[in-house]
């Protein structure tokens, strides 16, 4: 550490030396390799490790331009952010139908599927060939007049299950109604009944597969913006 200082001393009694040009009244400028000499081996050897990754996940890994809508939905991008939000407007079938709004808050990865402690050893081997299962959690919103339906949803990388079934408000009502039933304990016709309506409205398997898509695509857009934030700090 003493030394440390005693080189730092050092760089900065040589930059300010009279023998240092100046413009006449203003204070010196600092150069790249002026500024370089004033960082410790630590910083040098953390900023090396940065720009090693930032290499790494730009050009072997590189993300891609994300998407900016599926199907009828509109995808809105939010940098930074650790969830994704999707919208759409749909039109019921039929004479005086309503018009519906359909929002969709998607986490990033949140979990992971674990195998049970029973598990076969060929199923192990079969899921470690694979990789993760990994889970990222859906909150679904379906507005139409004063009536708003929401639904807790799980989407695997191939299927989406419904976990909760919400009245958010419904008709006439002057509160909230914020009553939650737990989806496995439903009837099965009320259990085929709420996976048709998600279906129609387009949130299914395919929606599950395009968010696990574009939720890993962010993940590394985000991670290369962090490294990039914490390289530009210790640069300065």
């Amino acid at each position: 550490m003493a030394r440390a200082l005693l080189r730092r001393r050092g760089a900065l009694s040589s930059l300010l030396s009279p023998a240092a040009p100046t413009a006449p009244g203003l204070l010196p400028s600092f150069s790249s390799a002026a500024l370089a000499q004033l960082r410790s081996p630590l910083d040098e050897r953390l900023l090396r490790l940065l720009r090693s990754e930032i290499s790494y996940v730009a050009d072997r890994r590189p993300p891609h331009q994300p998407p900016t809508g599926f199907k009828s939905f509109a995808v809105e991008d939010r940098p930074g952010e650790q969830w994704v939000r999707l919208r759409a407007a749909r039109r019921g079938a039929g004479v005086g139908a309503e018009e519906e709004a359909i929002k969709i808050d998607a986490t990033l990865f949140d979990g992971v599927a674990e195998l049970p402690p029973d598990a076969s050893l060929f199923n192990r081997v079969e899921a470690l060939e694979q990789g993760p299962r990994l889970h990222l959690s859906l909150i679904v919103e379906v507005a139409r007049a004063d009536r708003v339906l929401g639904f807790i949803c799980s989407a695997w990388p191939d299927n989406l299950t419904v976990r909760h079934v919400l009245t958010l408000r419904g008709a006439g009502a002057a509160t909230d109604d914020r009553g939650a039933r737990d989806f496995t304990k439903l009837e099965p016709a009320e259990r085929e009944a709420v996976k048709k309506f998600l279906q129609e409205r387009e949130v299914d398997a395919e929606l599950a597969e395009f968010l696990h898509d574009y939720v890993a695509n962010k993940e590394k857009m985000e991670m290369l913006r962090w490294l990039k934030t914490v390289e530009s700090f210790v640069e300065k």
